[in-house]
């Protein structure tokens, strides 16, 4: 049964995630704590610049890939092989980018410009990784969990290392490059494992899954500025340190995202199935994932803005508690990031993607606003503020006016209902 197969493939994402969460509080504790808040900045510059090259490197791609194996599964290798030289090219071109960028804008910081290239090789490997929409789409994240899990554990073992000889910032630069090179390699030796199609390059199925993908392309870079202007700004308008204070915040704002992405991840192939047999099939199963996200999240905010001293310290000591009150305002913008995680199966599903754009440069463009005029006054918790509210006016507000994608808000609206939160595991099945 399908909601079998959910089960099952939420299972394995959250057991082998819940293992790498401890391996990762105690690696990320230590290594916080013996870069200090302006290394540990400089290495959330770097990733902050890195993200907003992804979306270029991606070409939108990663957006449809489940949905092109789903309804094509015949032409699979093609779609994988094709997909994977295109990001592999498009991410040689960003790791050129990211080395112009920061020669520009942080001329005199020799150090930030060769961390930054340094954590831009992930790109490459990032690439790589595409296949891990293969396993969603055929249900078995067992795979990318346990190649992840084993990724992680050699990376962080690697850390560790690190941290005992007392290693300089440039080698911490680089774990991300090996984190995700070893991802990409063991899910291309299981997809031929599993018997996945050879992988094939055609330039007319490039054609065709760009004309698809293309709308996510400037969505996603959008979404990116407002996910990591704040970074930026904070470097740029400040110091070092307060960038790794809000990092610091940020990061433990999301302790329990991978709870989220299992839970999406395994019901996003279930949702498309269901569109093809049963509108309104696929509208409940809809409203039903808003309902898990929505109290899900909200119960996450509460324990987090009740415990966030307890968990600043013990993750990141004393010498991070500025990050407090950051992180007690910043947790509450999760629940509507989740929203939007939602809301884009539905576009995708509705083939409504190019009002994407529209969406993410409203947001990105209140987020730089407020982060310009509340930085200055307010430091973090200005961009923690500014944070929130434009994740509330994307994922909500703009809802309402864009006036195409306004059901999609009904479906939301019906996903406060909390009865839906009991039954939604048993009876998404897609009929």
């Amino acid at each position: 049964m399908l909601k079998n197969k959910i089960l099952k493939n939420a299972s394995w994402i959250i057991g082998c995630k819940i293992i790498q969460s401890i391996i990762g509080l105690l690696v990320s504790m230590l290594t916080a704590r013996y870069l200090g808040p302006s290394n540990y900045g400089i290495i959330s510059y770097a990733a902050s610049i890195v993200a907003f090259f992804t979306p270029i490197m991606q070409l939108g791609l990663a957006n449809i890939m489940v949905q092109e194996i789903v309804s094509r599964p015949d032409e699979e290798g093609t779609i994988l092989g094709t997909a994977i030289a295109m990001s592999v090219l498009s991410a040689i071109g960003c790791i050129f980018g990211v080395f112009v960028f920061t020669f520009v804008a942080n001329a005199s910081e020799i150090v930030t410009i060769v961390v930054c290239v340094l954590y831009s090789l992930s790109l490459i490997a990032q690439a790589l990784e595409l296949t891990q929409y293969w396993f969603q789409a055929k249900y078995k994240s067992k795979y990318t969990s346990l190649s992840t899990l084993a990724a992680y554990i050699i990376v962080s073992a690697y850390q560790i290392f690190l941290l005992i000889e007392k290693k300089e910032i440039f080698w911490f630069a680089i774990t991300y490059t090996l984190q995700y090179g070893i991802i990409a390699i063991l899910l291309i030796l299981l997809y031929k494992k599993n018997n996945g199609q050879k992988f094939h390059f055609s330039i007319e199925m490039g054609k065709r899954l760009f004309s698809k993908s293309k709308y996510y392309i400037v969505s996603s870079l959008m979404v990116t500025i407002f996910a990591q202007t704040d970074k930026i700004m904070l470097k740029m308008m400040i110091d070092d340190a307060a960038t790794g204070y809000y990092s610091a915040a940020v990061t433990c704002s999301g302790l329990s995202y991978f709870v989220f992405q299992a839970i999406i991840d395994s019901a996003r192939p279930a949702i498309f199935e269901s569109q093809q047999k049963s509108k309104e099939q696929f509208e409940k199963n809809i409203s039903r994932l808003y309902c898990v996200v929505i109290y899900l999240s909200l119960l996450q905010c509460i324990v987090m803005t009740v415990f966030a001293g307890l968990i600043i310290h013990i993750l990141y000591g004393e010498s991070y508690s500025a990050a407090i009150p950051a992180l007690r305002l910043i947790v509450w913008y999760t629940t509507f990031s989740y929203l939007g995680v939602v809301r884009n199966i539905w576009i995708l599903a509705e083939q409504k993607q190019r009002y994407l754009w529209q969406i993410n440069l409203f947001g990105a463009f209140a987020n730089v606003v407020l982060n310009a005029l509340l930085i200055p006054h307010y430091g973090i918790m200005g961009a923690a503020f500014a944070s929130l509210f434009t994740q509330f006016f994307t994922n909500v507000i703009v809802g309402f006016i864009i006036r195409p994608i306004r059901f999609n808000n009904t479906l939301m609206a019906r996903g406060m209902n909390l009865k839906l939160l009991l039954d939604f595991i048993p009876k998404i099945k897609g009929k």
